[in-house]
């Protein structure tokens, strides 16, 4: 059985396409850019095709054979998100009908029940796109989930920061809304079964752990569970969920534009009011995983290193895809750079391992209040700010997000680019290079570039260029440092 996966760059499908690997299963991922996915571990057994959902002429090669397909897109944080998700819907359902696409699994959000009740956008766009894809004529199964409780995921990492963080806080009164939570294992378990349902189940099904509970018991029993004391939560009238989604964009590292949605979701209680779904997919023997377990099986991830995937590993169709240019005349115009190089007393495989080591926990090797400020000032203007860290504390992966930077390219053991993601007027890289030299020791070689866009790309330039021998002088400095250090 050959299943189609998009999505497969951001955080369930990552973590599904292995599994459905693991199954026997033979898997291709649909990509805009398949250099996405090269540095996956599971990327040599899976087939990465271009394509883009907004753009139906791209997807024919990609649904060729396809006996099931996962539609695992979403649009949230662009402006647009109800418009994008409508359209790749639509795109995505008529290509699996053309093609004779078997079945179609969807993993949607939970709809509210209440009479009168006015589905937040986001919750609204979710169940726009099932419509869709149950209307496409292809047996279709929509997994209607609230809160996914796993490492990585952005409902997990904001309850994990705002309890970590904030020993006592106040907060709005839909804290006391209920919530069926389910854990990532749980919802991967559904999809992967979800390709062998028969023909005629075309219809939507809630899936949901065994817990019920309102947000602030939620906090309360992370709390527990990560060893922290119990936190003081006063609940005020006053805070909408507009406020509330910039109160959580400056305390954990989810964007605002991506907080607000998820907020506002919130607002709604989410409770499944079937599970009919046990009739095809039986619950596991010791039964669905309970709220506790999967906080400690996330925690446990995160302290080990092992996390799959993260939220912040998909970017949206909107984000800056041009590579950095080799020729300045590409730009038509001014490319400002810094260039900073250090001979080293240290091999490469030194310098290499200070090199791929940059970002989250370890810090930028220089000057952390500047990267902070510069961080903190992106929250505020709406940017991603610094705060996103790394997946894994070692091994950096093309595509992923580190920090306000997502890497472009990655040599391993010569080269490390990374694109700017932070919130500027122009386009900005930075480059970090390990070379060896004819004496056995190496030379670090760093190159940040900007391309301008407009007067006030110039003048963002000007103002910041008397920090970069700092800035950018320390951190060269400090990582020929580490290097030498580390061969003592």
């Amino acid at each position: 059985m050959r299943c189609l996966v998009t999505g497969a760059t951001g955080y369930i499908g990552g973590r599904l396409a292995p599994r459905l690997l693991a199954e026997g299963y033979e898997v291709r991922c649909l990509a805009r850019k398949a250099g996405r996915l090269r540095d996956v571990p599971w990327a040599a057994r899976a087939e990465v095709v271009e394509g883009d959902l907004r753009r139906p002429e791209t997807l024919p090669a990609a649904f060729e054979g396809v006996d099931v397909a996962y539609y695992l897109v979403h649009s949230l944080g662009q402006a647009d998100f109800e418009v994008a998700d409508r359209e790749a819907a639509t795109h995505f359902a008529a290509a699996a009908a053309r093609s004779g696409v078997r079945r179609i699994v969807y993993l949607g959000g939970p709809e509210p029940k209440q009479d009168g009740e006015i589905p937040s956008p986001h919750l609204r766009s979710r169940a726009e796109v099932a419509r869709i894809l149950l209307a496409s004529g292809v047996p279709t199964v929509v997994l209607r989930a609230a809160v996914i409780i796993g490492s990585g995921s952005a409902s997990f990492e904001m309850l994990r920061y705002l309890t970590e963080r904030l020993p006592g806080m106040v907060t709005p009164r839909w804290v006391r809304n209920r919530i069926q939570p389910i854990a990532v294992r749980d919802v991967l378990r559904y999809l992967v079964a979800g390709a062998t349902l028969p023909p005629e189940v075309d219809r939507a099904f809630d899936i949901a752990g065994p817990d019920v509970l309102t947000f602030e018991q939620m906090m309360q029993r992370y709390a527990r569970v990560a060893g922290l004391r119990r936190r003081v939560i006063l609940r005020v009238r006053p805070l909408t969920p507009s406020l509330s989604s910039y109160w959580v964009g400056l305390v954990t590292p989810v964007p605002n534009k991506i907080a607000r949605p998820l907020v506002e979701s919130l607002v709604h209680e989410a409770v499944a009011h079937e599970h009919d779904i046990a009739r095809f997919i039986p619950d596991p023997p010791g039964g669905l995983t309970g709220f506790d377990e999967a906080v400690a099986l996330a925690l446990a991830k995160v302290r080990d290193a092992e996390v799959e995937t993260r939220w912040s590993t998909a970017s949206g169709p909107d984000a800056p895809a041009e590579p950095l240019p080799s020729d300045p005349k590409w730009s038509g115009g001014t490319v400002y750079t810094d260039v900073r190089t250090r001979d080293v007393n240290a091999p490469t495989s030194a310098l290499w391992r200070v090199i791929e080591g940059v970002g989250g926990e370890h810090g930028w090797y220089s000057f952390p209040l500047a990267w902070s400020v510069r961080g903190w000032l992106d929250r505020l203007i709406g940017g991603v700010g610094l705060r996103r860290g790394r997946r894994d504390p070692h091994r950096l992966q093309v595509g992923e997000a580190l920090d306000f930077w997502r890497v472009e390219e990655i040599v391993p053991g010569e080269l490390l680019r990374l694109r700017a993601e932070m919130r500027l007027p122009g386009r900005a890289w930075l480059e970090m290079r390990a070379e060896p030299t004819t004496d056995g020791r190496s030379r670090y070689v760093q190159r940040a570039v900007f391309l301008p866009r407009g007067l006030a790309g110039h003048a963002y330039w000007g103002s910041v260029a008397p920090f970069h021998t700092i800035v950018f002088g320390g951190m060269a400095r400090n990582i020929a440092r580490g290097a030498e250090h580390a061969t003592r």
